[in-house]
């Protein structure tokens, strides 16, 4: 079986909100809301891949701050099963303006907590935003010394 591997970030900017990437897939004619992400390049850590991907993807530059969690999940393609597993990592805003490239998303944006509830397509991404803001919570409280 084939494995594969990605990293992504779940960013927040000062404001508590959070940056999704809309994926448009035609064959489909589904749009899928969640966290950029995509594969590591050459011999790049999956963080140094988290941090490219989030900036390639969206415009935003951002550092991490700590691992959320690991999803892992079997898909097919082109017939055969692989194993995927994507790191995602708890990042904070530090410059850029959103934009994306059409040609590879259908939309880009910051999000309330709720708004992005609302729209992350994937359950498990859900579960993991849910991870996130329990780590973001217990960092913002360490950081402000309470």
């Amino acid at each position: 079986m084939k494995q594969d591997f990605s990293a992504g970030g779940i960013v927040f900017n000062n404001k508590g909100q959070v940056l999704l990437v809309g994926n448009y897939k035609p064959e489909k004619d589904v749009n899928y809301w969640g966290f950029p992400k995509g594969h590591p390049e050459g011999k790049e850590s999956l963080k140094e891949a988290a941090l490219r991907e989030v900036e390639e993807e969206t415009g935003v530059k951002a550092e991490i701050t700590r691992k959320v969690d690991d999803l892992k999940y079997f898909f097919y393609w082109e017939g055969e099963k692989t194993f995927k597993t994507v790191t995602f990592y708890l990042m904070k805003y530090l410059s850029g303006e959103v934009k994306y490239e059409e040609s590879e998303l259908s939309g880009a944006g910051w999000f309330s907590p709720d708004e992005v509830l609302e729209k992350i397509t994937f359950k498990t991404e859900k579960e993991l935003f849910n991870k996130a803001m329990e780590l973001s919570r217990a960092f913002l409280l360490i950081k402000d010394g309470q």
